[in-house]
């Protein structure tokens, strides 16, 4: 059966939804979020994996999205904290164990993998580690994604090392492939080791707001994944709405999806915080109405340290604190990972390194 709802008070919830009163204290003062600076992968249980929902139409026409309420929070994020110092290491480091790893480049090559791979398993220089008092904590990144020719290398060269490894797929990142083709992709990436799935949807279902199309696409994506975790990318870039965002997110979960993505990292518009905002107003109500933690993922232009504290803020405020942790958050990246290593050691020394003292592998 359907979920049960009414459909004001989820157009209410998305638009309008504040901050909780009290949960965006100061860093000094919220001590359980930023007390311990030494991440490790499994600090977290694994959330119950989505099992998806009928496809609940009444819930996806009732929403609607007030887009300068949104523009205003999401102003705000930037400037509502101030971490600094210890604690901008801590969470920097939190960070890292968050980034997909990702080369996705027409020039790839084994050579490139073989860096990229060398890189998620040691993705801060030791030295740094020492300093910062972590080195035991075997800190990595979240994943290393690559393209499906690369996957088995990947697999191969992390070996047992507890980093997945993620495939983009269906056509990425147009996703124009015939459906048979697209299918036929996510299963040779999964019989190949692929822990992850990243597909991209297609967008003209949503434009069309061809809701059960989709459902039915995202669902069957889900079916040929079986136990590897499915990450839907919706391209917002080229939804044109945030009501649209909004509606496919949802469309998204319902049909089994483990996380929703922002963009490819190809669009000419890739992830904002207004985006992300819904995305995560989104996941907030979809958990509310089923019980079900959703993962989500930014990709495309984060590049900054300072950004990455962003939409770190972005998860704690809005979804709350097992959405700091790589389960259920994850960073589309790869310039990225150089950019906080920078900030770590200036963190350390009082100096800021050059790029070159941070290779890739």
């Amino acid at each position: 059966m359907a979920i049960q709802h009414s459909p004001t008070d989820k157009a209410e919830q998305t638009a309008n939804a504040a901050p909780t009163p009290g949960t965006n204290p100061t860093v000094t003062q919220d001590a359980t979020a930023h007390r311990d600076p030494q991440p490790e992968r499994h600090s977290v249980p694994t959330p119950t994996r989505n099992a998806g929902i009928p496809l609940d139409l009444g819930w996806v026409r009732a929403a609607r999205v007030n887009r300068s309420a949104a523009e205003r929070r999401a102003a705000t994020l930037g400037t509502r904290r101030s971490i600094k110092q210890e604690w901008q290491a801590a969470w920097l480091l939190r960070a890292i164990t968050c980034i997909d790893l990702t080369t996705l480049a027409g020039d790839d090559t084994a050579t490139n993998v073989a860096r990229l791979c060398a890189k998620a398993r040691h993705p801060v220089r030791r030295d740094l580690l020492d300093a910062l008092g972590v080195a035991d904590k075997a800190i990595t990144v979240g994943a290393a994604c690559v393209y499906h020719q690369h996957v088995a290398q990947a697999v191969e060269l992390l070996g047992d090392s507890g980093i997945p490894v993620a495939a983009v797929s269906t056509g990425f990142p147009a996703g124009k492939t015939p459906l048979k083709l697209r299918i036929q992709e996510i299963a040779e990436s999964v019989a190949a080791g692929a822990h992850e799935i990243d597909i991209v949807i297609s967008r003209d279902l949503v434009l069309a707001g061809n809701w059960r199309a989709l459902y039915s696409e995202v669902q069957l994506y889900r079916e040929v994944c079986a136990d590897v975790h499915l990450k839907t990318i919706l391209a917002t870039g080229e939804l044109g709405t945030l009501r649209n965002v909004y509606q496919a997110s949802l469309v998204c979960m319902m049909a089994g999806a483990d996380f929703i993505k922002t963009s490819t990292g190809k669009e000419s518009v890739n992830a904002t915080l207004e985006v992300s905002l819904i995305m995560a107003r989104a996941i907030r109500d979809y958990q509310r109405w089923t019980n079900f933690k959703v993962g989500f993922k930014p990709a495309g232009g984060i590049r900054a340290a300072k950004q990455a504290l962003v939409w770190q803020t972005l998860m704690k405020e809005e979804l709350g604190d097992d959405w700091l942790f790589p389960a259920l958050f994850r960073f589309g990246a790869s310039a990225l990972l150089t950019d906080i290593e920078r900030q770590l050691a200036h963190h350390v020394t009082g100096r800021y390194a050059a790029d070159y003292y941070m290779p890739m592998g």
